[in-house]
């Protein structure tokens, strides 16, 4: 049985939507991910061959068709006397849309406070606080060139949202051979990064 986390009341609404998006990536309700994920990989796809306005434009289009024949069709059957011709989507035209300041406030102090953590670790390895992470983002960033050089932006985006929809479920499924691989290679790391801390003059100084 799956544990769910529990939220105190400030955080219900953050936690609701982690909650959610969770159970997308793991296709709990397989229908909406199957949608989630056709729709996403339409419009990357789409993207990749047209301009963002032409996308935007042909995708409010066809929502708006959809919209407008079901609305037709509602009045149609309320002119034959076989529906009361209400709106269809009078649910979702009712739902509260408002978000109060204390939410604002909340959701804006969750990104400063994220882009301060990103500013501060970009500053920890770029100043070569640790030279050991330094090293290790500088061939992180080696490795991304050849990674731009075959694959741009988008490419990566759509590989990204593949990724995000297979590999939670993946491992879900494979938990226990995929943490004892996991756990010989961070073993295998950790043995390669002591090996050249003891080695490094910095190293040997502090333990001194």
């Amino acid at each position: 049985m799956e544990a769910r986390t529990e939220c105190p009341g400030r955080e219900s609404v953050c936690c609701s939507y982690k909650q959610k998006v969770a159970d997308l990536l793991y296709w709990k309700d397989l229908k909406t991910s199957a949608i989630v994920l056709t729709g996403l990989m339409l419009v990357l796809l789409s993207l990749s061959q047209f301009s963002v306005i032409t996308v935007v434009s042909y995708v409010t289009l066809l929502v708006l068709c959809a919209t407008v024949s079901l609305r037709v069709y509602k009045k149609i059957l309320q002119a034959l006397h076989k529906s009361d011709g209400a709106n269809p989507f009078q649910e979702y035209l009712d739902m509260d849309m408002f978000v109060s300041k204390e939410q604002l406030q909340k959701y804006v102090e969750t990104i400063i406070l994220y882009f301060a953590s990103l500013v501060k670790e970009l500053r920890r390895l770029i100043l070569v606080e640790d030279l050991v992470d330094s090293i290790k983002f500088a061939v992180l960033m080696w490795l991304l060139t050849f990674i731009g050089a075959v694959f741009n932006g988008l490419t990566i985006l759509i590989l990204a949202v593949i990724s995000m929809f297979t590999i939670p479920l993946l491992y879900r499924q494979h938990q226990a051979q995929i943490d004892q691989y996991v756990g010989l290679v961070t073993a295998q790391i950790s043995d390669i990064r002591a090996k050249i801390q003891a080695k490094l003059p910095s190293a040997k100084s502090k333990a001194e």
